[in-house]
C-alpha cells in the first residue's frame, strides 16, 4: 500500500522492536507425533493430529470456562487466572489455552494473580492516532512477548470496531473511524503479537459499536455499506495480520446474533475472505448449539451462557447427526491449524523474566506519538521561559487515567489511585476508576527545574481561577473516564470540568488544556484557551510523555483517528439507541432493539462531508512545533491510483508529519475516502518523496448483485493534505474499469 523508503523515524522505532524468537530449525518429528514435523504446513499438521484424537478429545477443545472464579464456579486447577481457559490434551502435546484480555496490556482481573502487574500501554485509540505502522508492530511485539513470558498463549487483543458512536464506552480500545487506518494498524499490531508465538484474537466481529443494550441491539445495514466500512477494516486487518482467531460480538446483525450469524461467519469470513483460523465467542454471547453449524468454533466463558451449548448438547448432536460430526472436525481443525501457524505448539509459553523497562519505553513512545496537539494559539507551547505554572485538576499529582472494564490493566509500577464508582461494571463486577501511578505533575517538575508549581484540585472553579491568575501558564488536566458496559450519555466533560476550564481561562488566557479521554469530547471553552493537547489514556509512562510534549522535548506528531463533533446534533444518531438499557443482561434480552445504520458506509469524516457539516476538529487533524509543505504532485492511473508527492519540513525543528491522501470524487461525484498515508520524520529543510498506491477496494463500490467489488472507469479526483478537511494538493487520474473478488 505504501511504497517509500523507510523514514528515519521508522528506523528509530525499529530499534524498539523486541527481537522475535529465532525460528526453531525444522526437523523430522518423533515417530509417535508426526504432526510435530515443522517441514509440513499448518493444515497438514492439523490433519495428522486430528487423526490421533478421540471424539471426546475433540469436544474438549471447543468450549471452556473463565480462567478465574466466577458465578460460584472455581477455575480449572491448571488455569493461570485470566479471562478464559480451554483444556489442552497433554498426551498429544496440545497445550492448555490460557486466554488473557489484552487490549492495552496483559490484564489481571480482580487481582486473581496476586500482585502480578504488567506494562500498561496507552489506549488503542492513541496508537491509532500515531498513524505509525512500525510502532503498531513494536507495540504488538512487546505485548506478545510479555504475555508469552507470563504463560499466556492466546491474547484477546485486536479491537477493530469502527467509531460509529463517539459515546461508546469502549472506543478507547479501538482504532478510530476509518477502515484503512484501523485495518492497517490492527494488522501490524497482530503481526507483532504473533511474532512471539502467541495467538492474537481480532474482535468484536462485527458492528459492536456501542455498549448500551449490547446484548439486544439489532444492527441493520446493507451488504454493500457493511463491506465498505466496518467489514473492510476487519478484512484489511485479517489480510495483514493473519490472526489465529476471531471473536464474534454480542449484538444481532440483521436479525441474527453475531456468534451464530451464517452471513458473517460462513459467507463473508470463511467463503469470501478464506479465513482459515477459528472463531471464538465473546463471553456470554452464545445462544444455541446450532451456532456451530453457523460458523462458531469455540464457546468461551461458558458459565456466562444460559447453558453450555457446546458441552453436552453438542456432544449429543455429534453422536446423533452426521452433519454435526463433520462440523466438529472442521471446528477442531481450525483451532489446531492456528496453534501450528502461530508457533504455539512448537514454542509453548513459558514463565520467564520480562524486560519491563524495554516494554515501558515502547509504551511511552506510543503515548508521545499518539497524543494530538489540537490547538496552539500564539505558539504558547512548548513551554519556555516560565517561572510559575498552575497545575489544575485531573488528579495530575497522582497519575493518568485508564479505561475501565475487561481492558483495565494493573500497571507494573503498582495499582495506582483506585476510585470506586457507583454502579456495576463488566459482568456484574464493581466499577473502579484507576489512575496509573505516572504523575504528570512530577514529570513536569523534573522537566522544568527551578519553576514554581501551584497545585489546585479543580473541585471549585473559583479557587482554581485564583491559582491560575498569577501564574505564567495554567495547565488544566481534564479527564473523561469511559468503560466497557457503559456509554457516556453525552460528550461533555463530566464533574463540571467545562465550567472549571472556562473559569481558569477567564482568569488567565494562557491556559493549556490536557485532555485525558477515551474518545471525542465537546469544547464550549475552546475559544477561550490558548492550547489543547489530547493525551487520551497515556499508559504507565503517561506522565513523562505528557511532560515531554508540553516542554518540547518531544515534538507532537499525533493526528486524530476520529472526528470531534461540535455537538451530538451533528451525529447520525443524536440520541443513543436503547439509552437507559443496561449493557449486561437487560430485561429485554429476548426482544431485539432495532439499530438502523442510516449513514451506511459514511462513517465519521465521510458523514460530515456528505452532510456538509464542519466538525470541531476533523479526522486526521494534528499540529506540530514545526511546519510542513507538500509539492510536486503526480497521479498515475490504470487499474488503481499511484500518488506521489514531496514533503518538506519548512520549520525550525525536527518533526514527524503524516501526509494523507484522499479520494475526493469518482467521475465528478463527491466520494471522500482515505486511500493512503505515511509518517515521515524530517529535519529542518529536509524533503522526502512519498508514493502511495491505493488498494483497489478503496476506489470501488461493492456490487451486491454481482457479489464483487466494482471499480468504475473514469476520472478519480485525489487530494493530499494534513487532515480530511485540509488539502494542499489536488489532482486526478484515469482509472480503468474492473472488478475485485470479495
Amino acid at each position: 500500500m505504501i511504497r517509500n523508503r523507510r523514514s528515519r523515524l521508522a528506523a528509530w522505532f525499529a530499534l524498539l522492536l523486541l527481537v522475535p524468537p529465532l525460528p526453531v530449525a525444522a526437523r523430522p518429528a518423533a515417530p509417535d507425533r508426526p504432526w510435530m514435523d515443522r517441514n509440513l504446513d499448518p493444515d497438514q499438521r492439523a490433519r495428522l493430529l486430528m487423526a490421533a484424537m478421540t471424539t471426546e478429545e475433540k469436544l474438549t477443545l471447543v468450549h471452556g470456562p473463565m480462567g478465574r472464579p466466577r458465578l460460584g464456579i472455581a477455575p480449572p486447577e491448571r488455569a493461570l487466572g485470566s479471562a478464559g481457559f480451554i483444556f489442552g490434551i497433554p498426551r498429544l502435546g496440545i497445550p492448555d489455552l490460557q486466554e488473557a484480555d489484552a487490549s492495552v496490556g496483559v490484564t489481571n482481573p480482580g487481582n486473581v494473580r496476586p500482585g502480578d502487574g504488567a506494562t500498561a500501554f496507552p489506549a488503542t485509540i492513541a496508537l491509532a492516532s500515531s498513524w505509525n505502522r512500525t510502532l503498531a508492530y513494536s507495540g504488538g511485539a512487546a505485548l506478545g512477548d510479555e504475555s508469552w513470558r507470563k504463560g499466556f498463549n492466546v491474547l484477546l487483543a485486536g479491537g477493530t470496531n469502527l467509531v460509529r458512536e463517539p459515546r461508546n464506552g469502549r472506543n478507547f480500545e479501538y482504532m478510530g473511524e476509518d477502515p484503512l487506518l484501523a485495518g492497517s494498524l490492527v494488522g501490524d499490531h497482530i503481526r507483532g503479537i504473533q511474532s512471539q508465538n502467541v495467538v492474537s484474537t481480532i474482535k468484536h466481529f462485527a458492528f459492536n459499536n456501542q455498549e448500551t443494550a449490547r446484548f439486544s441491539v439489532d444492527v441493520q445495514i446493507g451488504d454493500a455499506a457493511a463491506r465498505e466500512s466496518d467489514l473492510l477494516a476487519f478484512e484489511l486487518a485479517i489480510e495483514g495480520g493473519k490472526p489465529g482467531s476471531v471473536m464474534c460480538a454480542y449484538q444481532l446483525v440483521d436479525g441474527r446474533y453475531s456468534c451464530e450469524n451464517d452471513w458473517l461467519l460462513n459467507q463473508i469470513l470463511r467463503k469470501d475472505w478464506g479465513y482459515p483460523g477459528w472463531v471464538m465467542s465473546d463471553w456470554g454471547a452464545v445462544h444455541s448449539t446450532e451456532a456451530a453449524l453457523n460458523g462458531l468454533d469455540q464457546e468461551s466463558g461458558e458459565q456466562l451462557d444460559r447453558q453450555v451449548y457446546f458441552g453436552q448438547p453438542l456432544t449429543d448432536a455429534v453422536a446423533k447427526d452426521p452433519k454435526y460430526r463433520a462440523q466438529l472436525d472442521l471446528m477442531v481443525h481450525r483451532i489446531l491449524r492456528s496453534l501450528f501457524a502461530t508457533g504455539v505448539m512448537d514454542r509453548p509459553a513459558t514463565r520467564s523474566p520480562i524486560d519491563y523497562a524495554a516494554n515501558s519505553r515502547v509504551s511511552q513512545s506510543i503515548a508521545e506519538e499518539g497524543s494530538v496537539l489540537l490547538k496552539n494559539e500564539g505558539g504558547l507551547l512548548p513551554l519556555a521561559g516560565v517561572k510559575k505554572v498552575a497545575v489544575i485538576g485531573g488528579n495530575a499529582q497522582f497519575g493518568v487515567p485508564s479505561g475501565g472494564g475487561s481492558a483495565n490493566t494493573t500497571a507494573i509500577e503498582g495499582p495506582g489511585l483506585q476510585i470506586p464508582v457507583m454502579g456495576w461494571g463488566t459482568l456484574g463486577s464493581p466499577r473502579l476508576m484507576v489512575f496509573h501511578p505516572s504523575s504528570p505533575l512530577e514529570a513536569l517538575r523534573e522537566a522544568m527545574p527551578g519553576v514554581e508549581f501551584v497545585v489546585n484540585n479543580g473541585d471549585y472553579p473559583s479557587s482554581a481561577a485564583i491559582a491560575a491568575k498569577d501564574a505564567d501558564v495554567a495547565i488544566v488536566f481534564a479527564t473523561q473516564w469511559t468503560t466497557e458496559s457503559y456509554d457516556v450519555p453525552d460528550l461533555t466533560l463530566p464533574h463540571g470540568q467545562d465550567a472549571l476550564i472556562a473559569a481558569v481561562a477567564a482568569a488567565n488566557p494562557k491556559t493549556v488544556v490536557v485532555l485525558e479521554t477515551g474518545g471525542p469530547v465537546t469544547m464550549p471553552w475552546l475559544g477561550q484557551v490558548s492550547a489543547v493537547l489530547e493525551a487520551w489514556y497515556a499508559g504507565n509512562r503517561g506522565g513523562p510523555a505528557i511532560a515531554n510534549l508540553l516542554t518540547g522535548r518531544v515534538n507532537p506528531s499525533g493526528r486524530l483517528a476520529v472526528s470531534f463533533p461540535v455537538s451530538e446534533a451533528q451525529l447520525p444518531r443524536p440520541s443513543l439507541t436503547g439509552w437507559g438499557t443496561s449493557a449486561d443482561r437487560p430485561s429485554n434480552y429476548d426482544h431485539p432493539i432495532p439499530l438502523p445504520y442510516a449513514e451506511g458506509a459514511d462513517v465519521g469524516y465521510r458523514w460530515y462531508a456528505r452532510k456538509g457539516l464542519t466538525p470541531l476538529f476533523p479526522f486526521g487533524h494534528g499540529l506540530s512545533y514545526t511546519s510542513f509543505a507538500y509539492s510536486d504532485l503526480e497521479v498515475r492511473g490504470g487499474r488503481t491510483l499511484e500518488v506521489s508527492f514531496t514533503v518538506c519540513n519548512t520549520g525550525e525543528r525536527t518533526g514527524a508529519d503524516v501526509p494523507q491522501v484522499y479520494l475526493t470524487s469518482i467521475a465528478g461525484s463527491p466520494e471522500p475516502r482515505l486511500i493512503g498515508f505515511d509518517k515521515v520524520r524530517l529535519a529542518p529543510g529536509e524533503t522526502r518523496r512519498v508514493t502511495v498506491t491505493a488498494d483497489p477496494r478503496l476506489l470501488a463500490h461493492f456490487d451486491e448483485k454481482g457479489h464483487r467489488w466494482r471499480v468504475a472507469g473514469g476520472s478519480y479526483g485525489v487530494a493530499v493534505g494534513a487532515s480530511s478537511a485540509s488539502f494542499s494538493l489536488t489532482g486526478s487520474g484515469a482509472v480503468t474499469a474492473g472488478f475485485v473478488k470479495p
